[in-house]
C-alpha cells in the first residue's frame, strides 16, 4: 500500500486526494507543516506528497513553487483539480441567537489557512467585519484550533470534512467568493503511479533560466515552442533567489517530455545558452462532479 503525505485530516488536501484516489487503498501520513510534507517523501518515509500549487482565485502558491524549485528535486507523477469548496466552522451553541439563527456579530476570531481566507473575502467583509483574523498552517488546523478553544467566540474556514474529523459544525456553507475557486494539486513522488481512470492531458513542466545579457532571449524560447504548435498552459517568472533581477521561467508543456517536438524544442533552448530543467511530465486529470 502506498504512503501518501499531506496536510491535515480534514484539509482540502485531504478532500482532494481521496477524489483522485476515487477508493484505491493509500496510507495517509498528516503533517502540520507543507515543508515536513515535502521532507516525508524525500527523505523516504512516504512514496508520495500530496501539493496543493495554484488556485483559480489566488494564482500561485508561492511558497509551494519555490519548495518545488529551490528545495527539493523530487518530479511531479500526476496533476488534478479540486473545487476548494470553504465552510465557515464552529460550535453552533456558541453563536445561536435568540429565534435560533446564527449571530455571527458574536465571532471574535476566524482561523484558517491564508489562502482559504483570501478567498473568502467578501463573506467575511459582510458577515463578521468585527472578527480577527488569524493565520493557521492549513485549514484543518485552524478547525482544530477552534476545538480546543471553546467558549471564546472562535470559528475557522475550512471544509465539511474538517468540520466532521473535528466534531463541529458548518455555521455558513460554500462561503468562498466565487463558485469557481478550484485549486491545482499535483502528488510528488520518485515514481509513476497508477490512477485508475483515463486522464485528460499530459503535461511537462520545465524550468528556463535565461542567459545574461541576451537581448530577446524570452522571444527565442517562445518561438522554440510556437513554431512547433507546442501549447503553453502556463508561464510564470519567479526569482532565481541569487541575485536581483534574475529569473527563471516556469513552463507547463501539453505534451509528453520524451515527445519529438519537446525534445526538440528543449534542445534548441538549450543551443541559445538557457539552462533547462524537467520538474515532471505526468498525467493531469480535471475535476467531475458527481
Amino acid at each position: 500500500m502506498k504512503k501518501i503525505a499531506l496536510l491535515p485530516s480534514g484539509s482540502v488536501s485531504h478532500e482532494a486526494v481521496l477524489y483522485l484516489l476515487n477508493g484505491e487503498p493509500a496510507e495517509f501520513v498528516h503533517f502540520k507543516l507543507i515543508s515536513d510534507v515535502f521532507m516525508a517523501t524525500v527523505e523516504g518515509k512516504t512514496d508520495y506528497s500530496v501539493i496543493p500549487i495554484e488556485n483559480t482565485i489566488e494564482g500561485s502558491v508561492s511558497l509551494h513553487m519555490d519548495w518545488l524549485v529551490n528545495e527539493v528535486d523530487m518530479p511531479m507523477q500526476v496533476e488534478w483539480v479540486y473545487p476548494s469548496i470553504q465552510n465557515l466552522i464552529g460550535n453552533a451553541s456558541e453563536f445561536q441567537a435568540a429565534d435560533g439563527s446564527m449571530d455571527f456579530s458574536k465571532i471574535t476570531k476566524i482561523w484558517s489557512h491564508q489562502v482559504a481566507t483570501a478567498q473568502c473575502r467578501q463573506f467575511l467583509a459582510a458577515a463578521a467585519p468585527q472578527a480577527e483574523l488569524e493565520q493557521a498552517g492549513s485549514t484543518s488546523e485552524g478547525v482544530k484550533i477552534v476545538k480546543e478553544n471553546p467558549g471564546k467566540g472562535w470559528a475557522a474556514i475550512g471544509t465539511a470534512l474538517g468540520a466532521k474529523t473535528h466534531g463541529l459544525d458548518v455555521l455558513a456553507e460554500r462561503i468562498t467568493d466565487h463558485d469557481n475557486n478550484f485549486t491545482r494539486f499535483v502528488l510528488i513522488g520518485r515514481e509513476p503511479i497508477r490512477i485508475p481512470r483515463a486522464p485528460e492531458h499530459v503535461k511537462t513542466s520545465i524550468l528556463v533560466t535565461l542567459p545574461e545579457d541576451v537581448p530577446g532571449a524570452l522571444h527565442q524560447v517562445l518561438s522554440a515552442f510556437a513554431w512547433r504548435r507546442l501549447n503553453l498552459s502556463r508561464i510564470e517568472s519567479r526569482p532565481t533567489k541569487k541575485r536581483l533581477g534574475n529569473y527563471y521561467f516556469y513552463i507547463d508543456v501539453m505534451a509528453e517530455a520524451d515527445s519529438v517536438l519537446l525534445t526538440a524544442a528543449m534542445g534548441e533552448i538549450e543551443a541559445l545558452g538557457c539552462l533547462v530543467r524537467v520538474l515532471g511530465s505526468y498525467p493531469g486529470y480535471a475535476y467531475e462532479s458527481k
